[in-house]
């Protein structure tokens, strides 16, 4: 049997898509153009006699007719992670947060690394995200922090700008990025703005790094400044160790966190020195202390998002100051074995995953399917 040919609601709904995109707003939503298909060309038929162009091409509405949300023209068979629901939060800024500071509300931050969980992060009411080169072990599966290179960061940075539209969003440079002078710190710092779409920068280091934080912040980028263990530099502190445990290295510590201070930064991460030590920086500086494993008297706290929501296989080693408040490994890993046994079964997809076809239309194509010379010689090769 002949293929069926397009019919005249076919024809009309071809012509209505191939005309120019101003005439086809009809109230606020915009409509997928579709190709005209060549004259000779037939069409699959959908179940309403018009032809199935794409996995949703609406019928032709009159021009005075808004589409509805199951009109919508789709671009694809996957639907975008959409914005979650609830009331958009405030935008959060470097006055934001030196407002939360001055009424002494801690801050709130956490990193993501993509655009799902940069969304769950904002969605929560998170002060702060950042993008840190934690990455390169809990997203990238690297062995530490040096491997990550800054177009990696940057793709990462703006995956997760994408999602952060409350959030304050912070970008880490990454080892090797800034450390040769100012102006390289400088060049790497503009790229992260400009091209990861953050709305600050972090790096690692105290008094030695104070002209490149100088130089960051004068040229109006915001810097979040990091002493304490600093992990890019694990190699020269012995691995990763707890800094500040003498009266000499608790001194170090503040010492240096005075000076990024002096050098403009707008807070500073303190990680993993005593608490005591912590608290007395907090109480010396006039900018945020945002605390990781440094006790609870920081003006904030961060955590790797991926330790403390539990995302990992059992056995992994979590560092003392991590609060695991999730068990999203264990979640996933029964989603996936259920759908695995489902799908071994053959109980997935059900009927109700798939898509019905009208019984007339089955025969037909069976029928074709049977008269054709060309299939039925493939069939028997």
């Amino acid at each position: 049997m002949a293929a069926r040919t397009i019919s005249a609601s076919a024809t009309a709904a071809l012509a209505w898509s191939s005309r120019p995109a101003s005439t086809l707003l009809s109230g606020a939503r915009p409509v997928l153009c579709r190709r005209r298909l060549p004259a000779s060309v037939s069409a699959p038929v959908l179940a309403t006699g018009t032809p199935f162009l794409s996995s949703s091409l609406p019928t032709a509405p009159s021009s005075s007719t808004p589409l509805s949300s199951s009109q919508q023209a789709r671009y694809s068979s996957h639907s975008p992670m959409g914005p979650p629901s609830g009331k958009q939060r405030k935008k959060v800024t470097i006055g934001t947060l030196r407002s939360l500071y001055a009424k002494n509300e801690p801050i709130t931050m956490i990193t993501a690394h993509d655009f799902p969980s940069a969304l769950v992060a904002d969605n929560s009411g998170m002060d702060m995200v950042l993008v840190g080169d934690s990455l390169a072990m809990v997203a990238l599966g690297m062995e530490d922090t040096s491997e990550v290179l800054v177009e990696e960061m940057l793709l990462h940075c703006r995956s997760v700008a994408r999602a952060t539209k409350a959030a304050f969003t912070v970008g880490d440079l990454p080892m090797g990025s800034y450390e040769i002078g100012p102006e390289q710190g400088l060049e790497t710092a503009i790229r992260f703005i400009k091209q990861g779409r953050v709305q600050a920068v972090k790096l690692e280091g105290g008094r030695e790094m104070a002209p490149t934080i100088h130089k960051i912040t004068s040229a109006g980028i915001p810097v979040l400044a990091h002493v304490g263990l600093t992990p890019q530099r694990q190699n020269a502190l012995g691995g990763f160790k707890v800094q500040g445990k003498t009266a000499g290295g608790a001194l170090r510590v503040l010492e240096d966190a005075l000076a990024v201070q002096d050098a403009g930064a707008f807070a500073v991460v303190l990680e993993a020195v005593p608490a005591e030590i912590a608290r007395i920086v907090t109480e010396k500086l006039d900018i945020p202390t945002i605390g990781i494993g440094a006790g609870n008297a920081c003006s904030g706290q961060v955590l790797v998002q991926v330790d403390m929501t539990g995302n990992f296989p059992p056995g992994r080693f979590l560092p003392k100051f991590v609060k695991q408040y999730g068990d999203v490994w264990a979640e996933a890993q029964q989603a996936v074995e259920a759908y695995r046994a489902d799908v071994k079964s053959r109980a997935y997809p059900a009927p109700e995953h798939t898509y019905p076809m009208p019984q007339e239309e089955l025969d037909m194509f069976a029928n074709a399917v049977e008269q054709s010379p060309h299939l039925q010689k493939r069939r028997s090769s």
